[in-house]
C-alpha cells in the first residue's frame, strides 16, 4: 500500500520558500501518481511553461501558443497532511477489523492516530438532461 494516493492532500516539504519563487508550504491535491517514476502531480504546484506548436481544429479555429501545466515532483519532496491539524505529518498502516470480520491495512496519520482516506475525484456526468412538460 502507497503512502501516498490520488486525491489526498499534501504538502511540499522541501525545495526553495515561495518568497523566493518555489513552492515549499503550499498545499494541493494529487491529481497523478507516476508509481514507475517515483513521482506525483499535485494540483496548483511545480508549474511549467511549455510552447505548442500553432496548429488548425476541424473547425478551424487555432490552437497552440504558450500553456503552464503541473509537472511531476518527486514523493520525498511531498508530505501528506494530517487531516486534524492541517500540518504534514508521517503515515503509518494498522491493521482493522470491520463488521463484517474482514481486516484491511488503515494508513493513519502518526501524531493524530486519525486514519487518513483519500477524496473522490470529482467525477462528471455524461447523463442527458430530459426537460418535463409541465402539466
Amino acid at each position: 500500500m502507497a503512502n501516498i494516493k490520488k486525491g489526498d492532500l499534501v504538502e511540499v516539504i522541501s525545495g526553495a520558500k515561495q518568497s523566493r519563487g518555489g513552492d515549499k508550504g503550499k498545499q494541493g491535491r494529487v491529481i497523478e501518481v507516476l508509481v514507475e517514476k517515483n513521482r506525483v502531480i499535485v494540483e496548483g504546484v511545480n508549474f511549467v511553461t511549455k510552447h505548442v506548436r500553432v496548429g488548425q481544429t476541424q473547425r478551424g479555429s487555432k490552437t497552440g501558443g504558450i500553456e503552464t501545466h503541473e509537472a511531476p515532483i518527486h514523493i520525498s519532496n511531498v508530505a501528506l497532511v494530517d487531516p486534524e491539524t492541517k500540518k504534514p505529518a508521517r503515515v503509518g498502516f494498522r491493521l482493522e477489523t470491520d463488521e463484517n470480520g474482514k481486516t484491511k491495512r488503515v494508513r493513519f496519520s502518526k501524531p493524530s492516530r486519525r486514519a487518513v482516506k483519500p477524496a473522490k475525484a470529482e467525477k462528471k456526468s455524461t447523463a442527458k438532461s430530459t426537460k418535463k412538460d409541465a402539466e
